[in-house]
Parts: C-alpha cells; sequence; structure tokens
C-alpha cells in the first residue's frame, strides 16, 4: 500500500491545484468543499463553504491529495514536508522546473549530481518545496 502525501493550504487550494494540474498536465480535479458537508451542526460562513475539503491529482502515477485548512484552524507553512518528483524523462523534468519555479525561489537550480542525472529544488509560489530527480538510465 503506498504512502500519499496531504497538502494543506490557507484558502488558495483550488488556485494551487489548477496550477499544478496545468503544470502536470492531469485531468481536471474534482473538488469537495467544506460546503458540502453534511453538518448543520457547525453553520459555515459563505467564504468557509467554499474552502476545498479534499481533492487529488495523479503526478505520475502518485496520487497527492490537497485541501484547505478547515476555517478557523491555523496553517503553518514551512519544510516539514516536500513532494518529489521523481521522473525517466529529462525534458519532463525541466519542464516541470520551469513552470514551478515561477514566483517560487529556486533552492538548488537543475544538474547532474552522483545520484541523479538532473536534480532540482524549488520552493513554489505557495510555499511548497518541489524536488525533481531523474533516474539514471539501466
Amino acid at each position: 500500500m503506498p504512502v500519499q502525501i496531504y497538502v494543506n493550504f490557507n484558502q488558495q487550494c483550488e488556485e494551487a491545484v489548477h496550477f499544478y494540474a496545468s503544470v502536470f498536465q492531469t485531468p481536471a480535479p474534482n473538488f469537495m468543499r467544506f460546503g458540502d458537508m453534511p453538518n448543520p451542526d457547525y453553520p459555515l460562513d459563505d467564504v468557509s463553504k467554499n474552502l476545498i475539503m479534499h481533492t487529488e491529482l495523479v503526478i505520475e502515477g502518485d496520487t497527492v491529495m490537497f485541501s484547505d485548512v478547515f476555517p478557523g484552524m491555523e496553517l503553518k507553512v514551512g519544510n516539514n514536508l516536500s513532494l518529489t518528483v521523481v521522473s525517466d524523462d529529462i525534458e519532463k523534468t525541466r519542464r516541470y522546473f520551469d513552470l514551478l519555479k515561477v514566483g517560487g525561489l529556486v533552492e538548488m537550480e537543475l544538474q547532474e549530481t552522483f545520484w541523479s542525472p538532473l536534480y532540482g529544488s524549488i520552493v513554489d509560489k505557495y510555499g511548497i518545496v518541489w524536488q525533481f530527480s531523474t533516474r539514471k538510465p539501466a
């Protein structure tokens, strides 16, 4: 059974997931909103009802799940997680990296390392750390 990562946002989930879907050319995501949740004991304002409770994308064969934090909860963005995309295709790696670095911060430019013919890392415009690695040919 695979271990999947869950990424939380503070009212930016929908925007970020649409961005990631365009970068990785995935099918359009389906969004489940907090307002879809049947919970009459906990009324939500209109902004909170529209926040994303759950969505997911399949990126290079792995499912990544996303949501906004529940209304009223604090989000702490940090380096406690990173998403790592491992590919056999150097051109895909370059394209993903170039698209995600727009508005973000390059921590390590794409380069050859002792473990990968092409590796790099960035923090995207939403504060998420992405690592990219290309497998060595067999």
